[in-house]
């Protein structure tokens, strides 16, 4: 596939000979996209201009978006400059997203002792392990309503996503201090307190059903003549919520998923102002404070879905 695309590329008048290798100059001040080395061979300019060919016209995609650690940035400008030199790109969406390195707490890039990358799935098994130990020690405190038995999967659900959301939070290119502290912290920016917050919305939820015996089906179905905002922190929190399709374009835009985290985190923080102010069960208000702690909960669960985190 590869010489059949330089080939397109030599017939389109785009590949030059510089010292015996065949090149692609797409920018006056930048270097050149070698797609054939002097000796005949092949490297990463070469391989990465047949994908991008592939991508666009065998799998015929609108969208092509790679990401890779942020030194290759340089790399895909000029792929995606020569694609479009070549006619390749026109109409189409191609982006390079550069992540950052994640360190340790001394700066320096997180590695095991012995000086080798750790491995994901190491990670993730302390978080799990650490969360273990949390959630027993709550029991343990009287403050923890789970029973032994579910701990296992709570601490799997809860550390996994402490792990993801700790990365997705962070703006991509930027550099990190990887910390299980501060990401399984249930008082701060973490999965742990928006998992908790979810946790004591859907508890006020199933009372409402089981104490009151309201039908939260039928609120949502005459939410339009159910629905009174009143005081101010309900009002915030709902035009919060309308907020969210415009924070989701712009997340796509931007290709900035740290951007629905941040949505995510304020979210939870207005509902909390509410939720300290404003009681919702036996009031009456009830029905239509209800209808906000639904809404609510049905947007955390769809940023949570699109962050790729399983609520519990």
């Amino acid at each position: 596939m590869i010489p059949k695309v330089i080939e397109e590329l030599e017939q389109k008048g785009l590949v030059e000979i510089s010292d015996g290798a065949q090149c692609i100059f797409v920018e006056p001040n930048l270097p050149p996209l070698i797609v054939r080395k002097r000796d005949g061979g092949f490297n990463y300019d070469s391989t990465d201009m047949a994908a991008l060919h592939y991508r666009i016209f065998s799998m015929k995609a609108d969208t092509v978006i790679v990401i890779t650690d942020v030194g290759q940035a340089e790399h895909f400008k000029l792929i995606y400059g020569a694609g479009a030199k070549a006619g390749w790109t026109q109409g189409k969406r191609v982006e390079h997203v550069g992540f950052g390195l994640v360190q340790d707490e001394s700066g320096h890039k997180f590695k095991t002792r012995s000086g080798e990358t750790v491995p994901l799935v190491s990670l993730l098994d302390e978080a799990v392990e650490r969360m273990t130990k949390t959630l027993n020690g709550r029991i343990d405190e009287g403050k923890c309503p789970l029973t032994r038995e579910e701990v296992a999967h709570a601490a799997d659900v809860v550390g996994h996503a402490s792990v993801k959301y700790f990365d997705l939070r962070q703006n991509p290119s930027s550099n990190y201090i990887f910390s299980y502290d501060k990401m399984l912290d249930d008082k701060g920016d973490t999965a742990v307190y928006l998992l908790y917050s979810r946790a004591r919305i859907a508890s006020i939820l199933r009372k409402a059903q089981a104490q009151h015996n309201v039908d939260i089906e039928k609120l949502v179905k005459d939410c339009s003549s159910i629905l009174k905002l009143q005081d101010e922190t309900e009002i915030a929190l709902a035009f919060e919520l309308l907020q969210f399709h415009d924070i989701l374009k712009l997340a796509i835009r931007d290709l900035l998923p740290n951007q629905l985290c941040k949505y995510l985190y304020d979210l939870c923080g207005y509902y909390s102002r509410w939720n300290n102010k404003c009681i919702v069960l036996g009031t009456p208000e009830m029905n239509s404070r209800l209808l906000l702690c639904r809404a609510t909960l049905v947007t955390m669960d769809k940023c949570f879905e699109l962050l790729g985190i399983k609520p519990l």
